[in-house]
């Protein structure tokens, strides 16, 4: 291969695995490492920790291997960018080393009793209905449980970083990190894509000292350059730069080539979402702001589904073992077989509709609600339930877009899929009936990748633009049209049943919550 100073290293640390890719002007991966990893582990009901050596040394492993690999031109490096799995904290001492193990994402752990917002913005907060969300913001901000719990911890913390500042730390030597990575209970001001300025409610709820923070810079910026300590961990070369990217779901919407408000980037991952970009700061709900985009100055307007293609793992563990097992025998795939319950079943399982907030306190629709199925007959199977489940995260995505395109004016008129879920046909094509949309599936899998390798490009030179990037790195290699007769029974059970459901229930889900305590109120 040429040994021109053109490909890119691009880091993607997930909750599962760390994959090291190798990328091409062309957008193209012509090497890549994954190592897998325990996602998390739990000393107490509801908490999700890691320890943050099990990242740095996942990122060496994987980049020791690809650049080994023969695919990878000598020489052929122009820089390395980062991105990774957001709103994970890790606090860190003054040499950088983690003090504690990392609250993940995932955790559910709550700090219980703070004292409320008061004064005139607790009285705006109350008059705009909006303190609940305030307080479960406060609950969870990761600050106040160590504050409280482990104040020896907290006495010791001079850094309080994401995963990926944490890791760019180790790369670079330097306490930095991209404005977009900034995703969790932070200070940050999301509409000027800064820290808070003082004075601001956030530092109130999230009291963190400025001085633990990161610097930060703009996606395509250079955050540093390889250490020698971390060339040594990871075989990287000394001195090669490292550019900012964006937290995991922002660079999946650029890597899918999701650079217009038009273009909906679905993301079928542990997480659920719908993301638009876009140049202007809306709220689609009061207070849960857009997230930085990948590109500088754009944010990313999401809508989350937690515990979305969770629900597939959940179905796989307690109903796939005879997948599981066939798929062991004939050396295949699960989801191969996974595939063919979704075809046996015909558009809308038969009636069987499934909401899917199964995820304790959710803010979209409220925090007392719960999941549900209804509509079972004893027609049902197993393949109706899974089916069920698709749709239902279909349908709740599908709501979400409708809120977005009415906050924003543009209609969303075609999709790109990413995630778990782009490597199952009958998902993408679901997804395009649910929609009524053209659905379409990037040349890879890895647009997580593929988007922190846009910025390092746009950022190194080698694409003169985002919008040169884009065009020349990807691409659709696949567009499901929606089956007319599967839409209109979609839209149906849509508007007439799914939509129904939340309202129908709530006052339901609200006495399950006062007698059981599930969810607690906050």
């Amino acid at each position: 291969m040429s040994g021109s100073a053109d490909h890119i290293l691009a880091i993607d640390c997930g909750t599962q695995s760390l994959r090291a890719l190798i990328v091409d002007p062309r957008g193209g991966i012509v090497a890549m490492a994954r190592v897998p990893f325990e996602p998390y582990v739990s000393s107490q009901p509801g908490w999700a920790e890691q320890d943050p050596e099990v990242w740095w040394d996942a990122l060496g492993e994987a980049c020791r291997r690809v650049l080994a690999d023969p695919a990878t031109p000598a020489d052929g490096l122009a820089g390395v960018t980062l991105t990774t799995q957001r709103g994970s904290i890790v606090v860190v001492d003054e040499a950088g080393d983690p003090l504690r193990p990392a609250i993940i994402w995932l955790d559910q752990r709550r700090t219980d009793g703070l004292r409320p917002i008061g004064g005139i913005t607790g009285a705006a907060f109350r008059a705009l209905g909006v303190r609940e969300t305030v307080a479960a913001f406060q609950a969870d901000a990761e600050v106040n449980w160590i504050r409280r719990h482990e104040p020896d911890v907290w006495a010791r913390t001079r850094g309080y970083l994401l995963v990926s500042g944490f890791l760019t730390r180790r790369l670079t030597g330097r306490m930095v990190d991209s404005v977009g990575a900034q995703v969790g209970y932070l200070p940050f001001d999301y509409k000027h894509q800064r820290w808070s300025p003082p004075g601001d409610w956030k530092w109130r709820v999230a009291p963190v000292d400025p001085a633990m923070l990161p610097e930060l810079v703009r996606p395509g910026e250079r955050l540093g350059e390889i250490t020698p300590a971390a060339a040594d961990s990871t075989g990287i070369p000394v001195g090669l730069p490292v550019v900012a990217a964006a937290a995991d779901k922002a660079c999946e919407v650029l890597g899918a080539g999701a650079l217009e408000p038009h273009i909906g980037a679905v993301s079928y991952g542990t997480t659920a979402t719908l993301n638009t970009t876009q140049r202007r700061y809306v709220e689609a709900i009061p207070m849960i702001p857009p997230y930085p985009a990948a590109i500088p100055g754009a944010y990313s307007l999401e809508i989350q589904v937690m515990r979305g293609y969770w629900m597939v793992e959940w179905f796989k563990r307690e109903f796939g073992d005879r997948e599981v097992a066939r798929a062991s025998h004939e050396g295949i795939e699960p989801e191969v077989l996974f595939d063919e319950l979704v075809r046996s079943v015909p558009p809308g399982s038969m009636g069987l509709t499934l909401q899917p907030y199964w995820s304790p306190g959710v803010r979209i629709p409220g925090p007392e609600a719960k999941g549900a199925i209804i509509g079972w007959g004893d027609v049902h199977t197993r393949a109706h339930l899974y089916r069920a489940i698709l749709e239902g995260l279909a349908y709740a995505l599908r709501d979400g877009a409708e809120r977005t395109e009415r906050r924003t004016k543009v209609g969303i008129t075609e999709l790109r899929v990413s995630g778990g879920g782009s490597q199952s046909p009958s998902a993408i094509q679901l997804t395009a009936d649910v929609f009524g949309l053209p659905t379409g599936r990037p040349h890879t899998y890895e647009t997580s990748g593929l988007g922190a390798a846009i910025d390092a490009a746009v950022g190194l030179g080698i694409h003169p633009s985002f919008e040169t990037a884009v065009a020349e790195m990807t691409r659709v290699v696949e567009v499901r049209d929606p089956d007319p007769a599967a839409h209109r029974i979609y839209d149906a059970l849509y508007r007439d049943v799914y939509r129904r459901m939340y309202p129908a229930l709530k006052p339901l889900y609200g006495a399950i919550r006062r007698i059981t305590g599930y969810p607690p109120p906050v």
